[in-house]
C-alpha cells in the first residue's frame, strides 16, 4: 500500500507495516494455503497437491510491484496473484497447479486477507489504547482535588476538578475498547463463498471447508458468505472512526489548555519536538495536532464505508473496491492519534498553579451560580438571579472581586442579612468547589479501573 509523506507523518510505522503490500499479499497467500489444506482434509484434492500449493505461498517469492500493476488492469490483486501462484506451483507439481484457488473467487481471497491484516491492526490499536487509558487513569486520580476552570462555549463557566475532566476523556476510550472487541468478534470472519456465494464447486463439502479454513486462520466461521452483506464489517470500521473522534476531543482540550495565554498543560518538549522553524520560544502541541488531523479526516473515510454498502446483487461493482481503498486509512489515522497522545500524556506537564491563577483572575465570577442559589433561599430564585446579575456587573465594572461585592450587598440589604456570611465565603473557595466533581470522579475512576482490568484479563 503506497501512502503519501503526509499520511506517514500522521500515522505510525507499525500500522503502516500492518497494511503494507507485503503484509496483504502474505495474508492472501495464507488464505490460499489454508484453502488447499482444508480441501485436502475433505478429500477434494490430493494431499501432495495441497502441500505443493502451501510451499509456494511465500510473499518473498512474488514481484509485488508487478502484481500491483497487473491488478490495476484486472481490477483486483487476486487475479495476478493466483496466476503467479499457479506458475510457481507448476514448477514443482504440474497437476497441483490446476487446483490452485479451486472453488474460490477473487473476493474470497482479498476479503479474507483484509480480515487477517485488520486483526493485526486491531491488536496494535488496542495495545496503545490500553497504554493511553493507563496514563489517563493515573493522571486523573492524581488530580482529583485539583481545581480547574470548566469552560462552556469556550468561556469560563465554573470551577471543576481536573480529575473529573480527565475522567471525561478516559470513559469514551474504555467504551471504545469494549465496543471494538465486540465488533471484531462479529466481523473478523473468513470470506469463502465461491463465484456467487453458494460454494457450488465444492458441493455438500463446502461448509466443512469453510469451517476448516476459518479454524486454520484463527477466524470466525460465517453463517454464509458476506460478499455484499457488509454490515458487520462496516460496523467495525465505524467503531474505529468513533474512537478517533473521541481522541480528537481529548486533543482539542489539550491544545486549548496548552495555549500560552492559558498555560495549564504542556506537552513534552526537547529534541526538536514541537519546535518552530522561525520562533525558538514556541512549544507546539504536536501530539494534539496529529490527533486533531486524524479526527478531521476520519469522517470522510467512514462516510465512504457507509456509501459503499449498497453493493449490487451478489458481487459489487466499484463500491467494494472503494471500501477496500478507504479501510486502511481509518486505522492509520486512529493509531497515529493514539500513539501521539500516548507520547503527550507520558510526559505531560500539569501546571496546577496556573490553573489556580486562571480561576483567581476571574475575581470570583465563576461562583456566581452558587451564590445565586444560596441567596435564593432567602429571597427566591428570580430575585436572587437579578441580584447576583447586578453584583457581577458591579464587580466587572469596578474590577472588584465578586466575594467583596456580595458581602457588601448582604450587609446593605435587610432581606439578605439573615444569610450566614461564612457560608458565602465558602462559595468562593476553589478547593471546596471541586468537592462535587471529586465525588463523581472518584466513583467513575473506580468503575473505569474495574472495566480496564476486565479488558486486560480478556486480552491475556
Amino acid at each position: 500500500m503506497a501512502i503519501s509523506l503526509f499520511d506517514t507523518l500522521l500515522s505510525t510505522p507499525d500500522m503502516i507495516a500492518a497494511f503494507d503490500d507485503a503484509a496483504l499479499v502474505q495474508a492472501m497467500l495464507d488464505f490460499e494455503a489454508a484453502l488447499a489444506a482444508a480441501q485436502a482434509d475433505e478429500g477434494l484434492l490430493p494431499r501432495p497437491a495441497a502441500q505443493a500449493i502451501a510451499a509456494a505461498c511465500r510473499a518473498d517469492r512474488f514481484d509485488i510491484p508487478a502484481l500491483v500493476a497487473a491488478g490495476r488492469r484486472s481490477g483486483t490483486l487476486a487475479v495476478p496473484l493466483v496466476k503467479e501462484l499457479t506458475r510457481l506451483v507448476a514448477a514443482t507439481d504440474k497437476e497441483a497447479s490446476s487446483l490452485v484457488h479451486w472453488g474460490s473467487t477473487s473476493q474470497d481471497v482479498q476479503d479474507s486477507a483484509m480480515v487477517l491484516v485488520t486483526r493485526a491492526a486491531l491488536r496494535l490499536l488496542d495495545a496503545d489504547l490500553a497504554t493511553l487509558c493507563d496514563w489517563l487513569l493515573r493522571l486523573g486520580e492524581d488530580h482529583l482535588a485539583t481545581p480547574v476552570l470548566a469552560r462552556t462555549l469556550l468561556q469560563p463557566a465554573q470551577v471543576t476538578g481536573f480529575g473529573f475532566k480527565v475522567a471525561g476523556w478516559l470513559a469514551p476510550l474504555v467504551r471504545a475498547r469494549t465496543r471494538l472487541r465486540a465488533a471484531a468478534a462479529a466481523a473478523l470472519q473468513v470470506q469463502l463463498g465461491g463465484a456467487v456465494g453458494t460454494l457450488a464447486v465444492m458441493d455438500e463439502r463446502g461448509p466443512a471447508v469453510v469451517r476448516r479454513v476459518a479454524q486454520a486462520l484463527g477466524l470466525e466461521t460465517p453463517a454464509a458468505a458476506w460478499h455484499t452483506q457488509r454490515d458487520e464489517w462496516v460496523r467495525l470500521g465505524l467503531e474505529v472512526a468513533l474512537l478517533t473522534g473521541s481522541l480528537g476531543k481529548i486533543a482539542a482540550d489539550l491544545a486549548l489548555m496548552a495555549q500560552g495565554e492559558v498555560g495549564e498543560l504542556a506537552e513534552p518538549s526537547g529534541g526538536g519536538r514541537g519546535g518552530s522553524s522561525a520562533m525558538p520560544h514556541k512549544r507546539n502541541p504536536v501530539s494534539a495536532m496529529i490527533a486533531l488531523a486524524a479526527a478531521t479526516r476520519t469522517p470522510q473515510h467512514a462516510a465512504t464505508l457507509l456509501a459503499a454498502m449498497g453493493q449490487q446483487h451478489e458481487r459489487g461493482l466499484g463500491n467494494w473496491q472503494a471500501e477496500l481503498a478507504e479501510w486502511p486509512t481509518l486505522f492509520l489515522s486512529a493509531h497515529g492519534a493514539v500513539r501521539a497522545l500516548d507520547e503527550a500524556f507520558a510526559g505531560l506537564t500539569v501546571d496546577t498553579a496556573r490553573m489556580r491563577a486562571n480561576i483567581d483572575a476571574l475575581n470570583g465570577l465563576v461562583a456566581a451560580e452558587a451564590l445565586s442559589i444560596r441567596i435564593a433561599g432567602a429571597i427566591g430564585r428570580p430575585a436572587a438571579h437579578a441580584a447576583v446579575e447586578a453584583m457581577t456587573q458591579t464587580a466587572v465594572a469596578g474590577r472588584r472581586h465578586l466575594h467583596d461585592v456580595a458581602r457588601a450587598a448582604v450587609a446593605a440589604d435587610p432581606s439578605l442579612r439573615a444569610l450566614d456570611v461564612r457560608q458565602l465565603d465558602a462559595l468562593f473557595d476553589p478547593a471546596a468547589a471541586t468537592a462535587p466533581a471529586q465525588r463523581l470522579a472518584r466513583r467513575r475512576f473506580d468503575e473505569l479501573r474495574a472495566d480496564l482490568a476486565a479488558l486486560n484479563r480478556q486480552a491475556s
